[in-house]
């Protein structure tokens, strides 16, 4: 439950072939630390790129996040993504609700995030693939830097050290 399909070194590295031999034809997406650091407003041009390359492929994102602020909405909006915010992670409920509106089965869904016990938890919990990535920056709530800790505990590794590790997600 709590070990993730693949590690990778960030999103820009995985490769819609990547996501295609997992299985999935869709991606949900966290927000913070995964696509941008937290309370940062700018998405960078190579998450961009990446969203683009994707969406070129046939895949389509959603964003899934335990983020309760308006900041996570206007990002999706300018990323022309759909949204469920206020997520509870590792709940089910927000995982269902995105793929109902991605309208696929757990199976064809790969989850991208960078926590063990948010991310790769509740995409077990659903039934959906899960990629974890390192977080894009060290500034974190007090509560998941606490997570992050266990997380370090139960893994041996960081997410960093494990996807230097592994094979390419390209």
């Amino acid at each position: 439950m709590l070990r993730p399909d693949r590690f990778c070194a960030n999103v820009e590295s995985i490769a819609p072939e990547r996501l295609a031999s997992m299985g999935a034809s869709v991606a949900i997406v966290d927000l913070d630390n995964t696509l941008l650091p937290r309370d940062q407003d700018d998405v960078p041009a190579s998450v961009r790129e990446w969203l683009a390359k994707v969406q070129a492929a046939g895949f389509r994102v959603c964003l899934v996040s335990n983020n309760w602020h308006e900041r996570a909405r206007e990002v999706a909006a300018e990323l022309g993504l759909p949204l469920v915010a206020k997520a509870i992670k590792p709940l089910p409920f927000a995982f269902w609700r995105a793929l109902a509106i991605l309208g696929v089965r757990a199976r064809e869904c790969v989850v991208i995030g960078d926590q063990l016990f948010t991310d790769v938890l509740g995409a077990r919990i659903v039934g959906c693939t899960s990629i974890m990535v390192p977080p894009r920056s060290s500034y974190d709530l007090p509560h998941t830097l606490m997570l992050r800790r266990l997380e370090s505990l139960i893994m041996g590794k960081s997410a960093a050290e494990r996807a230097s590790e592994e094979s390419s997600c390209g």
